[in-house]
């Protein structure tokens, strides 16, 4: 089976041009075939500012009213996506910007209202992996925004860490997939204040021992729960690593 990275960084690193600069330069060197997803919130909540709304937040995830839905369907399908399609034709790779919505590629519905409304936010229920695959054996190299639809004609705002592994998940049936996990630390630390103390391999095991004893914590753990539910449904490798160390063999490898 041919090889296939999935990279996944979070808004702030693309967000910034040098660091966005710099994620791109290392990306080209991963070897294969390569797909890149990404986030971008901190420029829906400064653009939703300037356009006087509010962004409201529980528990760090964003309540997407149809105002907000209005500005990261632009911010995310549209700014950040097209700024990193562009950035990578520069350096020579052939790179497309997806939503959900385009080729039908990503079939969401919209979270149910339990103790919280997130409003148009999506559950992600169906995946057309032989579209993706396709593109990929032409070599073009899907950059993936954290948006998808509901078939019904709605957009709907997805998280990445989820479009992530929701693709790496399907895209197992016709490829080798590596998912990286990409944020501001080298990996999983044993200390937060310690950027050395990284976890070099993190079992369920010991997932469950560091959680029970406090070193793992926050959204760290929904991260590590959407890994191992990668790995279970036939991703070969996930890795938790800093962005500017995507095509080095470091951070933190994810077991079953």
């Amino acid at each position: 089976m041919e090889k296939l990275t999935i990279v996944k960084v979070g808004g702030k690193i693309v967000e910034e041009a040098d660091s966005l600069q710099q994620l791109l330069q290392d990306f080209t060197h991963i070897k294969g075939h390569k797909v890149l997803v990404h986030g971008g919130g901190r420029s829906a909540t400064t653009i939703a500012s300037r356009l006087g709304i509010e962004s409201k937040m529980v528990d760090g995830r964003r309540i997407t009213d149809t105002a907000m839905l209005q500005v990261v369907t632009m911010v995310y399908g549209g700014l950040v996506n097209k700024q990193i399609v562009a950035g990578l034709q520069a350096l020579g790779i052939n790179a497309m910007g997806l939503t959900g919505a385009d080729l039908n590629y990503m079939r969401s519905e919209k979270r149910p209202v339990k103790e919280v409304d997130y409003g148009y936010v999506g559950d992600v229920k169906e995946v057309d992996a032989h579209i993706l695959a396709d593109l990929i054996r032409k070599n073009i190299v899907p950059v993936l925004a954290p948006l998808t639809h509901d078939k019904a004609g709605n957009m709907l705002n997805t998280n990445a860490d989820t479009i992530a592994g929701e693709a790496a998940k399907a895209l197992s049936k016709y490829f080798d997939v590596k998912l990286m996990y990409c944020f501001e630390k080298k990996g999983v630390l044993k200390d937060g204040k310690d950027e050395d103390s990284v976890i070099a391999t993190l079992t369920p095991a010991l997932f469950e021992e560091y959680v029970q004893s406090g070193i793992i914590q926050g959204g760290m753990i929904p991260k590590l729960e959407n890994a191992f539910d990668a790995l279970k449904a036939g991703v070969k490798q996930v890795v938790i690593t800093r962005a500017d160390l995507i095509d080095k063999e470091s951070g933190t490898m994810v077991m079953i």
